[in-house]
Order: C-alpha cells, then sequence, then structure tokens
C-alpha cells in the first residue's frame, strides 16, 4: 500500500502533541509528521505530556499506553476532564485491556505499534475529520420536512435535540459535551432513526476503517454516548448492531 501525500502547506498548521517514552519513537514520529506538515511538539512522560497541554492549545493529541509517571490512560482521563480534544492512543498490546481502557477512558481511536506512518497519518486524518465534520444541509430530516421555526436543523427523539446545523445536543434542554466521534456516530444514528445499523457499517461511515476495523471502538463509543444522553436512548440489537430510538 503506498503512503499518503504530504499535506498541502496549510497557514494555520495542525498541532499535534505526541507523548511517547521511548527516544527512538519520539524522534521517529515527530520527523515523520513534519513531514507530512504537522508542527509537533513533544513529551517523554505523561506529567510532562499534560503540562504542556494545559500550557498550551494542540489540534490532536497522539498518546503512548505505557508512559512513566502518569499513563497514557490516566492522561487521556485527565485531558477530558476539560477538553474535547481528539485523541490517538498508541498500543503495543493491541488485543488487550490496554485498547479498552483507553477508549473507556475517552481516546477517539487507536493504533497498535509498530505502526507504519503511512497508517499513523490515515487514523490522524480520519480523527481530524471528525472534529471539523459538518453535516449536509437537512441531513437527518425526511423529505419534504421543515426546517424548525428558528431556522436550525432540528432533530428531536423524546428528551434528546439535535441542533445539526450548530453540532449542539441537549437532553431536556441542558446542553451536552460530545467527542468529534461521539457526535459524528450520534449524527449517524439520527440520519437513521429506528433503523438498525451494524458495527461494520458504523465503522466504515464513522471511524473510515475498512473490513478489518475493530468494532470496540464502536461498542465502548456507544457505552460512552448512552452515560450522556441515557441509557434506553440507543438500543442495542443482539448479532446486529444499534439503532437510535424514535
Amino acid at each position: 500500500m503506498s503512503s499518503p501525500a504530504p499535506a498541502p502547506a496549510d497557514p494555520r498548521p495542525v498541532r499535534v502533541l505526541l507523548v511517547e517514552d521511548d527516544d527512538l519513537m519520539r524522534r521517529s514520529f515527530t520527523v515523520a509528521l513534519e513531514r507530512y506538515g504537522y508542527r509537533m511538539t513533544a513529551a517523554a512522560d505523561g506529567l510532562a505530556g499534560l503540562e504542556l497541554f494545559r500550557d498550551d492549545s494542540f489540534d490532536l493529541l497522539v498518546l503512548d499506553v505505557m508512559l512513566p509517571g502518569l499513563d497514557g490512560i490516566g492522561l487521556c482521563r485527565r485531558v477530558r476532564e476539560t477538553s474535547l480534544v481528539p485523541i490517538l492512543m498508541m498500543s503495543a498490546r493491541g488485543d488487550g485491556l490496554d485498547v479498552v481502557a483507553g477508549l473507556e477512558a475517552g481516546a477517539d481511536d487507536y493504533v497498535v505499534k509498530p505502526v507504519d506512518t503511512y497508517v499513523l497519518v490515515a487514523r490522524i486524518r480520519s480523527l481530524l475529520r471528525r472534529a471539523t465534520y459538518a453535516p449536509a444541509p437537512g441531513a437527518g430530516r425526511a423529505t419534504g420536512e421543515e426546517p424548525a421555526p428558528s431556522g436550525k436543523d432540528l432533530l428531536v427523539f423524546g428528551d434528546l435535540s439535535i441542533d445539526t446545523g450548530g453540532l449542539e445536543v441537549s437532553v431536556s434542554g441542558s446542553p451536552v459535551a460530545l467527542t468529534p466521534t461521539e457526535l459524528k456516530l450520534l449524527l449517524e444514528f439520527a440520519a437513521h432513526p429506528g433503523v438498525v445499523l451494524e458495527r461494520y457499517t458504523l465503522l466504515r461511515n464513522v471511524w473510515e476503517y475498512g473490513w478489518d476495523g475493530d468494532s470496540r471502538v464502536v461498542d465502548l463509543c456507544v457505552q460512552r454516548l448512552r452515560r450522556k444522553l441515557g441509557r434506553d436512548r440507543i438500543e442495542t440489537v443482539r448479532g446486529f448492531g444499534y439503532k437510535l430510538r424514535r
């Protein structure tokens, strides 16, 4: 598979914070991602990464799981206390508890080390597209349905309201903060209310994975949505997938 082409010059380069304790990997990833136009800042441990995050503004975080001082999962949790910035976890144990723990802590996606540069860049680009996602006008409305009187593209499912234009979500009138991945997943459900969506359909449409994607990212993101929206809003259809209740 060929590597993705370097990104064209951008008047505002994307700022990435990389936290990786292995010196060789940290330098290698930094040089490789700078080649693609990303503005890199790197830290060798979790506490240093947290301090950098608090002192500056970043568009995306790439966190190794195994870090000295404060591990990547703990760092992810601390970041999620104040920020919805996209987070990509790197794990050397792709089939272990690290992946589940990282996603439960609020990470948007993960890659397994050793990771090729083109895979890392592809996952970063996918995350950034979610962070700047805007649905097409009228997305999610039935054909011929009029916009809400306020002019918003408002979808209402019981106490759940989704402004697809302003990308705002509320439950019983109270705003709900969602990460870019959580929001795009919810919009995918809202575009097909009452329809069962298979995990691999969601992997393709939300995470931009192919057939070999890990369905755990879907399951854990659904769990996070349920904690924020109410456990009964998204229904599990065993053996098939999930659906948003009308």
